[in-house]
């Protein structure tokens, strides 16, 4: 998708004329930006707000700028402005230090890794190099602040109903696929071969065809990945009507997994809709879960577990060492998270992370047992802020720290020290402190590998209570991004290995757990009925369930929780998840 940068200026003209006298420096024009992507205007004001281009009550933008195109999927850039809006807050606005150009910066980067341009970004800066900016800077900020946070007066983009596709283009899920040749049309057919499809057969003769278009459509947005809904025009697509034995127009033909199934013509709505409908139902059974009543796992998850206690900072730069904590970049991190304890995130301007980066790969080995300690729980603070994780997940250095980890992290508990083992967890449950950082972890297999089996062994440390619960939770937060992705109908990021890894860590863990520790065995039961719910029925996890009697270990706990507390009820319905499958 190509990437603009729409330009106003709030003045409209005024400071191009008044600047230079006034403050002895010329300013073209006080610059509100956005971003505009995929036919939205996205800026920031009133919070993150969005608009149809052009229509915001800023009028006509005075430049357009090209920035480039993105290849990030839309899914992601929508996780990603998510993930701003707790720093792009209505509250958080300020005109000099946190405008609409920072949030187009931020997006900018994000998309296209380019900024945004330079006059842009530092006129505040200019401005307020100056006595007079100085001097009028309270003033300039109320009297605009109501220009630049006002709601929109443009129409607020509503997604329109897809229309069919032409032929040729990618046919995006939940329209209808226009083919014009009969190679097309089997190659599309062919595409539905493991789910099904419907071909309309229609003419530009045909009055009745035309009527049910609106209805093929609707049926297309409504069916979306689950079918393939074609559609040909006999008349004009040589070979077709002869191929298929078509005499009349409408006629409709339904495949199921490849092979055809049925056929019809007229221009029925209740017919096409009813036929449509049920080939769906035949190609995606419900699964039995769906039938339940689940309410702990029928629902996204909105929470992931994050450890934000900051440690004293005093005690941890002690423990660093005089060395370590003095150099410049990790004295800036200590600074940073700091100032972040006492005061809103959103006014507390990042330290220079790449630097940081840099000065792990030379600090972080040569550390000594205790220190590396103090260190990680240094990072495991850093990273509670989204825009931390949120650069560390993108950038090129996104693994630095994490990749010299690893030779901790593929230390047994015999060699690892305990209150290491315990922070390396509570660091990988803080990675979800951003959409974007799952992804990263789940698709770099060392990484990922490690952290499994740091956090499978710690559920079975029948010795620390507490590392235990952070195992769980750590487990949990993979599980619930998992069936996120599920319940969407995006598929499962983790892959079933992965997931037949961490179900048996699961069910030994529940199996041990005797009830003291309620809040470990409240996270391994939810993690595994999570990964559990709508997972194929004929699956390895599944089938590792009946195996290692995970239904009896759950039930056999129904003595040692009580029944109207979560334990008890997160052993209720998981103990129905196991006996629907």
């Amino acid at each position: 998708m190509d990437v603009e940068l729409y330009v106003y200026d709030l003045s409209k003209g005024l400071a191009r004329l008044y600047s230079l006298p006034l403050t002895g420096t010329q300013i073209d024009a006080i610059y509100h930006t956005s971003v505009v992507l995929g036919g939205v205007e996205y800026y920031f004001g009133q919070g993150i707000q969005t608009a149809s281009p052009g229509s915001t009550h800023h009028g006509q933008p005075m430049e357009i700028l090209r920035l480039g195109k993105t290849e990030i999927p839309s899914d992601v850039v929508e996780e990603y402005i998510g993930s701003l809006t707790e720093i792009y807050t209505p509250e958080s606005y300020d005109l000099f230090l946190h405008n609409c150009n920072n949030f187009t910066q931020d997006l900018a980067m994000f998309l296209v890794g380019k900024s945004i341009p330079e006059h842009i970004r530092n006129l505040p800066e200019t401005f307020l190099s100056t006595p007079f900016g100085q001097m009028m800077k309270p003033q300039i900020d109320m009297a605009l602040r109501g220009v630049t946070q006002a709601p929109s007066q443009g129409v607020q983009p509503t997604p329109a109903r897809p229309a069919a596709t032409h032929a040729g283009a990618p046919t995006p899920s939940g329209t209808v696929k226009v083919v014009t040749s009969l190679p097309e049309l089997e190659t599309t057919l062919a595409s539905a071969s493991n789910t099904c499809a419907v071909i309309f057969f229609t003419s530009s003769t045909c009055p009745p065809c035309k009527a049910v278009y609106p209805i093929y459509d609707e049926l297309a947005e409504e069916t979306a990945s689950k079918a393939v809904l074609i559609k040909v025009d006999v008349g004009a697509t040589p070979g077709v009507g002869m191929k298929y034995s078509i005499n009349a127009t409408p006629t409709f033909m339904t495949f199921l997994k490849g092979e055809k199934l049925d056929q019809w013509s007229g221009a029925n709505p209740a017919q096409i809709r009813g036929n449509i409908r049920m080939l769906v139902e035949m190609a995606h059974p419900v699964h039995p879960h769906r039938k339940l009543k689940l309410p702990s796992f029928q629902r996204q998850i909105t929470n992931y577990v994050l450890y934000k206690k900051v440690p004293p900072l005093e005690k941890l730069v002690q423990k660093l060492g005089s060395d370590c904590s003095k150099e410049p970049t990790i004295a800036s991190i200590i600074s940073f998270i700091k100032s972040s304890n006492t005061n809103p995130r959103v006014d507390t301007p990042l330290p220079d992370l790449s630097a940081f980066a840099t000065t792990i790969q030379s600090v972080y080995p040569s550390l000594p047992s205790d220190s590396k300690f103090a260190f990680v729980d240094l990072v495991r603070s850093l990273f509670l802020d989204p825009r931390v994780s949120g650069y560390f997940a993108e950038e090129p250095s996104q693994h630095t720290l994490l990749t010299l980890l690893s030779p901790t992290l593929s230390q047994s508990k015999e060699t690892c020290p305990y209150n290491l083992r315990i922070i390396l967890l509570q660091l990988s449950c803080n990675l979800f402190s951003t959409p974007l950082y799952p992804t990263t972890l789940i698709n770099n297999a060392q990484l990922r590998e490690k952290f499994l089996a740091l956090a499978t062994s710690s559920l079975l440390d029948s010795e620390h209570p507490s590392i235990r619960v952070v195992a769980a939770s750590f487990v949990y937060n993979l599980a619930a991004y998992n069936h996120n992705a599920r319940w969407e109908g995006k598929g499962d990021p983790l892959s079933e290995e992965t997931q037949v890894e961490l179900t048996a860590g699961l069910i030994e863990g529940i199996t041990q757990e005797e009830g003291g520790n309620a809040e470990a065995l409240r996270g391994l039961l939810f993690a595994l009925g999570l990964l559990v719910y709508e997972a194929g029925v004929d699956g390895e996890v599944v089938e590792l369930c009946r195996v290692l009697g995970a239904k009896d270990a759950v039930s056999g706990k129904e003595g040692v929780v009580g029944k109207g507390n979560v334990e008890g009820k997160l052993v209720k319905e998981v103990g129905i998840l196991l006996g629907a499958l």
